[in-house]
């Protein structure tokens, strides 16, 4: 009750400040040698009729199956895609008259051995109506690169905070909260600088030197929000 006799309303509890808080971003950048290597072998055939086309490619691709596989572990995974057997029109005369029939199969193949690549590359390129695309430089979906970016970018975010602490005369106290931005690593394989081909012609006993291949390094990047509660700042 007030001096004058007129009761005061009661005062209402002050609320507690709120801690004080930083927000800040956590990145990392890493650079490290592929894992595998992808290539890409498209072996073609031509014959006046279905049934020679057929034949010249099944023979060709299959050259081109067992030459990969005698390459043992080193060679991860082998599969065969798109196939095709299309007839070539002429071009003169009223009627469709059938040239010729055209037969294409592609086969990819991802190799741990970068040592094998190179030579693999240019023995595969040496046969007959065939072209080698690649090497696609990658890393593996589950590769411990990963899990190490996340780890640099968590060590950079907390970094940051104490730095923004100290300067207010602080230090960290709780994180509150961490969240995943996203990555954006090129783990999606580069475009190749080009194919090699082989269009047939005189065979040559003489082997093809294989190709020094320099593998592409693979940059990894992580990024990441992170909120701390800091202890009372010392302003002034």
């Amino acid at each position: 009750m007030a001096a004058d006799g007129i009761p005061t309303a009661p005062t209402a509890p002050t609320a507690p400040l709120a801690p004080p808080r930083v927000h800040v971003r956590g990145e990392a950048r890493l650079e490290r040698d592929p894992e595998t290597a992808t290539i890409a072998v498209q072996t073609g055939a031509r014959g006046k009729d279905r049934r020679t086309a057929l034949d010249d490619l099944t023979r060709r691709n299959t050259a081109v199956l067992d030459l990969v596989r005698s390459y043992g572990d080193a060679v991860e995974k082998l599969s065969t895609g798109a196939f095709s057997i299309s007839p070539e029109l002429s071009q003169h005369g009223r009627g469709e008259r059938i040239r010729a029939y055209h037969g294409t199969v592609r086969t990819t193949a991802v190799l741990t051995d970068f040592t094998a690549l190179g030579e693999l590359t240019t023995r595969l390129a040496d046969l007959d109506l065939t072209t080698v695309t690649g090497p696609w430089w990658t890393l593996r979906p589950d590769s411990p690169v990963h899990a190490e970016a996340r780890r640099a970018a968590v060590h950079d975010a907390v970094r940051r905070a104490r730095e923004y602490a100290h300067a207010l005369g602080s230090d960290l106290d709780t994180l509150i909260e961490i969240a995943d931005t996203g990555t954006d690593d090129p783990f999606a394989p580069m475009q190749p600088a080009g194919a090699l081909r082989s269009f047939g012609g005189p065979a040559t006993t003489e082997a093809a030197p294989a190709l020094d291949l320099e593998p592409q390094l693979q940059t990894v990047f992580a990024q990441l929000t992170a909120r701390f509660t800091i202890t009372p700042p010392r302003l002034g």
